[in-house]
């Protein structure tokens, strides 16, 4: 299934979307795989595969621990792949979460027989069943390169609108997005906190007066109430540090750390069902 027809399937239930993150490679790369199949099972419509980096510059401190310690056990690039490609055999759409840097690395040390790095990457997503990437750290008028390479291989381009974009920037930003609009709730790192942000609202209506794409709210929800809260006005719900957090507390109980987060991804699935 391909991330517009989650959305669509979605809204024929009457309902948003739920989308959950987790790092490739955390608590490590099999029990990612094993996590994210939960979060799939429990719910969760589309998912988002982190690509764990050494300077997370939007992540709060749960994301950046969990990349941390994928990154203390050497995941790499192949490793990402692999965990899409097991969750995208399930047929959730499995994009890929990533700063540009590692993509740019990727290209650097794969690129040959005259195809550029980037257009490698793209390649190896599409053949793991990738259904594209979301870029926080890059916009459309500094993607061309991505652009490009995403439409030779039909992948999705989710690029991020936040409560400080402009109008135009906006507009700018939903004509060059395929899959979803990615719109940032707060102001701020990533997190999970005690309410939504009150600039989420009006950031959704400005993003759907420039675009048919379903548009999905992201950072800062922690449970099914507040998923329910932003399901009223926005096409899809978008869950990570509170997930990642469930592992995280669980140490090295994994069972415990399962049980967890499938609880919480239930939860999140009533909430998107109540909104």
């Amino acid at each position: 299934m391909s991330v517009a027809s989650a959305f669509e399937k979605a809204r024929g239930e009457g309902r948003s979307a739920l989308v959950g993150y987790l790092p490739a490679g955390f608590p490590d790369v099999d029990g990612s795989i094993d996590a994210l199949k939960v979060m799939v099972d429990a719910g969760c419509d589309v998912i988002e595969v982190g690509f764990p980096y050494t300077d997370p510059v939007m992540d709060g401190p749960t994301v950046q621990a969990a990349a941390q310690q994928a990154l203390e056990q050497g995941v790499r690039t192949t490793d990402v792949l692999r965990v899409v490609e097991a969750v995208a055999a399930t047929g959730a759409p499995t994009l890929v979460m990533t700063y540009w840097n590692p993509v740019e690395h990727y290209g650097r040390a794969s690129g040959r027989n005259g195809r550029s790095g980037v257009d490698r990457f793209a390649a190896d997503l599409a053949s793991a069943g990738g259904a594209g990437l979301i870029t926080p750290d890059i916009t459309p008028d500094f993607g061309q390169e991505w652009i490009a390479a995403a439409d030779a291989h039909d992948l999705d381009k989710v690029f991020l609108v936040s409560p400080s974009s402009t109008d135009e920037r906006i507009a700018m930003t939903t004509a060059a997005c395929r899959g979803f609009v990615y719109a940032t709730a707060v102001m701020g790192v990533t997190g999970a906190r005690a309410s939504t942000s009150d600039l989420a609202g009006p950031l959704v209506a400005r993003t759907k007066a420039t675009t048919d794409l379903p548009v999905g709210v992201g950072l800062g929800v922690s449970n099914g109430d507040q998923a329910a809260e932003i399901a009223a006005y926005a096409d899809g719900v978008i869950v990570g540090s509170a997930l990642v957090r469930t592992l995280l507390d669980a140490g090295s109980d994994r069972a415990a750390g399962l049980a967890a987060l499938r609880a919480l991804t239930e939860d999140l699935a009533d909430g998107v069902r109540r909104g």
